[in-house]
């Protein structure tokens, strides 16, 4: 249990009907066994320490008192430690219940398997309860100082037995509380919390043993005793002691195990986190603050993988860079002025394409091909900005700046043509290539925008494009373009003729690659 992770909830933790019939039998068993020996050991020592240890009153009939005393110690254990058993198994049943059943407990169901330690530390309480009335009672007709020292050994006994009882039983069960909190949370606290834990077990299982020193001590002062040797009253320093210690310290490390356990847990799954991990989960079986701790856990990584879910969704809607621009600059509406190269590649013959074949053919084609451009693109440092039916618009010196932004367009161009023609052979495509001033950011309503790349550059490269489909080598680029990019970039292009394109008043110098594409490039 100590650190132990969990797959996020929901997609795990269901545990079949067989498995929870085991799990049930195994704990139950063991929950049993410790909750006997807790108290049959706890009122073996108290016996022990009434018979050899503390320093007793005198009485009429000591030999009498003695054996009367063992003979109703061993009927009370015979009666008590059977009804205590059955007593436990009515308060299991709606816990065998739901778990038996396969199903996720209800409310009430939930509250009581959390509150199981409790409510099992109430029937340790009564019996002990019992236990007091009886030896009281029989003690006072042989003494009334001799009755009022089992009376408060027994008191300081069952003190300790439900402490250290409670803290047996909240580790034992904790599978069973594991199996209520997995489908739902409590509203509120169910379990005493971690600082009520610690100063209990402390003034429980450490402060009454040491309670009883200081009483012993006062009733020897007062007289209410008889003159013990020092040896009675060493003896009886020491097993006290000796209780204090021993108990006190193996409640104290179960206690603070009970703690530190899903602190570790937690902090096992943070380092998991802090490496890039978003798909753990710490188990959450703990009604109390830190209970609330392990769900907070688990709420903040769920929503870390949301976000993460929203991020990469965002980043394949508008491309990575951008979507990491954005994260690191804010989503303003407006843009700025930036030197860019635009890339606009266009299917030859969509028209035909969309009525020759089904439409899930054409999507499927569709991606084949926008598959490609976006490998090519990312491979040279530029962007898809937005994917226009069978038609995609790629940018680069935006948002991220380049060193060569119409080198990288270029490239980019020559490599795309080479790579569908190869990998896509079944669709044609135009590509027009050019480069100039341009505002880049975000355009829309406050409600509903997106980033894109406005100006004359986009316009150009548009109508390249559809000039291109005419051309051998499908691929055209402006001067603008050629003029701007590296020397050994420029060197591959071949300077033609000057058209005018559509829309525009000035003639544009077209280049196409110097060297045509070959198709078998890639």
């Amino acid at each position: 249990m100590h650190g132990e992770l969990q797959p996020p909830r929901g997609l795990a933790f269901r545990i079949v009907e067989a498995d929870r019939s085991t799990l049930f039998r195994r704990v139950a068993a063991r929950f049993a066994l410790g909750m006997v020996v807790a108290n049959v050991g706890g009122a073996v020592f108290v016996l022990v320490l009434l018979l050899f240890v503390l320093p007793l009153p005198p009485v009429d009939d000591d030999h009498a008192t003695r054996v009367t005393n063992v003979i109703a110690y061993v009927a009370y254990l015979a009666v008590a430690v059977p009804a205590g058993a059955l007593w436990g198994i009515r308060l299991a049943r709606p816990i065998s219940g739901w778990l038996l059943d396969g199903r996720d407990p209800d409310p009430r169901e939930q509250r009581i398997t959390l509150l199981a330690p409790l409510r099992q530390m109430g029937v340790h309480a009564a019996l002990w309860l019992g236990g007091l009335l009886l030896f009281v009672g029989i003690n006072l007709t042989y003494s009334h100082r001799l009755a009022l020292l089992v009376g408060v050994t027994v008191v300081l006994g069952g003190l300790t037995t439900c402490a250290a009882g409670y803290v047996l039983a909240e580790r034992t069960l904790r599978p069973f509380a594991r199996l209520a909190l997995a489908a739902s949370l409590p509203e509120r606290v169910s379990l005493p919390g971690v600082t009520t834990r610690v100063l209990g077990t402390w003034a429980l299982c450490t402060g009454v043993p040491v309670l009883g020193i200081v009483l012993i001590g006062s009733a020897q002062l007062l007289g209410v005793l008889s003159t013990p040797s020092i040896d009675r009253l060493a003896a009886t320093a020491v097993a006290l002691g000796g209780i204090a210690l021993l108990v006190g310290l193996a409640a104290l490390t179960l206690t603070a195990s009970s703690i530190a356990d899903p602190i570790s847990g937690v902090r096992k799954a943070l380092r998991e986190v802090q490496r890039g991990r978003t798909d753990v989960e710490v188990a959450v079986y703990d009604g109390s603050e830190v209970g609330m701790l392990q769900t907070g856990f688990n709420q903040m990584v769920e929503g870390i993988r949301e976000r993460e879910r929203l991020r990469d969704l965002f980043g394949r809607q508008v491309g990575e860079d951008v979507a990491r621009h954005a994260l690191e600059r804010g989503t303003e509406l407006g843009g700025e002025v930036r030197e860019v190269a635009a890339l606009f590649v266009d299917v030859v013959g969509s028209t035909q394409l969309a009525e020759s074949r089904p439409p899930a053919e054409v999507v499927d084609v569709l991606n084949e091909l926008f598959c490609v451009v976006v490998e090519v693109v990312a491979e040279h440092g530029g962007a898809v900005n937005k994917f226009e039916g069978d038609a995609a618009l790629c940018v680069f010196g935006a948002p991220l700046e380049r060193d060569d932004p119409a080198g990288d367009a270029l490239a980019a161009a020559r490599d795309m043509v080479a790579r569908l023609r190869a990998e896509v052979p079944q669709l044609d495509v135009g590509i027009g290539v050019s480069f100039g001033a341009a505002v880049a950011g975000n355009v829309g309503a406050a409600e509903r925008f997106e980033y894109t790349v406005i100006g004359d550059p986009v316009n150009e490269a548009a109508r390249l494009t559809e000039l291109a489909k005419h051309e051998p080598g499908r691929v055209l680029a402006s001067g603008s373009a050629v003029r701007a990019a590296s020397e050994a970039e420029a060197a591959r292009w071949r300077d033609g003729d000057a058209r005018t394109l559509r829309g525009r008043s000035a003639p544009t110098r077209l280049w196409a690659p110097a060297v045509e594409p070959d198709p078998a490039a890639g």
